[in-house]
């Protein structure tokens, strides 16, 4: 499925993609609902119903992946609601074993996520995948989720890499959509991003099933 030898850099996503996305579903969907009607005075149901709506009013954008923001949209400390179920946080299957290897390969090795910072330094506390990495970045710095073609110019500022010998995975379909308008030659989704739920749709594009399907000298 990948042709290893004409890999220089790989482009991995977090969330749904190293990480279980069971975790984030389960906080903003169960956990925040709870807190918030706490903290609100509200019942559950119209806990979920306000926050189903604020969350639509800007997904896709810096906003809903930023922790700041919600924790003042919503009045709660969001970073230590995420630490409250934090035991939640799970690495998929094969993932350290494949990042020991491509990086085995000589292979650059980058994660590059829409996590705001401190989401993302919780949950490389929680897993310690930071090792495994040549370079941690976060769509905060420069100002664009992965969902715009853009964001892939800009992070040539921080990474330069060359498209035509990159692999990106992401569960994310308007990602990888937002990566082919760009360039980016090698693109892989993910079948079963939370494994809580059903195996989703995949669009036009390659996917696999977990990360022993991909590793390196396995296939050429």
């Amino acid at each position: 499925m990948i042709p290893w030898h004409a890999i220089q850099t790989v482009l991995l996503d977090m969330d749904g993609t190293l990480l279980d996305l069971h975790y984030d579903n389960y906080f903003w969907l169960k956990h925040v609902p709870v807190r918030y009607a706490e903290k609100h005075g509200l019942s559950l149901v119209d806990s979920h119903r306000e926050l189903t709506g604020r969350y639509a009013s800007v997904a896709g954008t810096m906003q809903w992946y930023c922790v700041d923001y919600w924790s003042a949209e919503l009045g709660l400390d969001i970073e230590r609601l995420k630490q409250e179920v934090a035991h939640l946080i799970a690495v998929h299957p094969q993932v350290v074993p494949f990042l020991e290897q491509v990086r085995a390969q000589g292979k650059r090795v980058v994660l590059v996520t829409n996590a705001h910072h401190k989401s993302l330094a919780l949950k490389m506390d929680k897993t310690g995948l930071s090792t495994y990495f040549d370079a941690l970045i976060s769509a905060h710095i420069l100002g664009l989720p992965k969902e715009h073609s853009e964001f892939w110019h800009k992070l040539q500022t921080l990474e330069a890499y060359d498209p035509q010998h990159t692999l990106l995975i992401d569960d994310s379909l308007p990602v990888l959509r937002s990566a082919h308008d760009y360039g980016i030659a090698h693109l892989l989704a993910i079948y079963q991003p939370d494994t809580r739920q059903q195996r989703k749709e995949v669009g036009e594009f390659k996917a696999i099933e977990g990360f022993e399907q991909i590793m390196p000298g396995s296939q050429q």
